[in-house]
């Protein structure tokens, strides 16, 4: 009997030390993915609530683009033709916003890359959306803060009339409508 309650105990104390160094390896991580934030200069994109930055565009069919038009409901996405996953969520996103109410007016696609590497997103997103081609620090980039692609949001006028994020993760996969 006594050889069982030392066992327990040992088992007791095992798990006990486990843990404690399980809640050490999660502090370090957290420590960590602060630190490689900073390191890439902040959040990948803006967030949720945040106020989109001031902008002027062209797209590639010579429309000014502004931040005031953005008022409604509208999805704004970045893309880039050399990146994997890219390529895999440009045609949910063309699919997507193909039966969104308001058609064309309510999608903008910022294609990030040279132009002889984009033409083929920018053929497949124009009959849908607003297309900006731009570099990646370019003006669109910036206003919403873009560090990584691909990138879907949802913004619109909040209370006070400021152009928003309202949402910062547009599943693709639902039906528009029910978004």
């Amino acid at each position: 009997m006594a050889f069982v309650i030392a066992a327990l105990a040992l088992v007791g104390l095992l798990c006990v030390l486990d843990l404690t160094l399980t809640l050490g390896v999660i502090k370090r991580l957290r420590e960590h993915t602060a630190l490689l934030t900073d390191l890439n200069g902040g959040p990948a994109s803006i967030k949720q609530g945040e106020e989109v930055g001031e902008f002027t565009a062209a797209t590639v069919d010579g429309e000014a683009l502004t931040r005031a038009e953005l008022s409604d409901e509208t999805l704004v996405a970045f893309f880039s033709p050399t990146c994997g996953p890219c390529q895999e969520k440009m045609p949910k996103f063309v699919e997507y916003v193909s039966a969104l109410p308001g058609g064309r007016d309510r999608a903008v696609a910022v294609v990030v890359g040279k132009p002889e590497e984009s033409a083929g997103f920018v053929d497949a997103l124009s009959p849908v959306a607003r297309v900006v081609r731009e570099t990646p620090d370019g003006v669109l980039g910036a206003a919403f803060k873009a560090r990584a692609y691909p990138l879907v949001l949802a913004v619109g006028a909040d209370r006070e009339g400021r152009v928003v994020v309202r949402r910062d993760q547009v599943a693709l996969d639902r039906a528009a409508v029910a978004a």
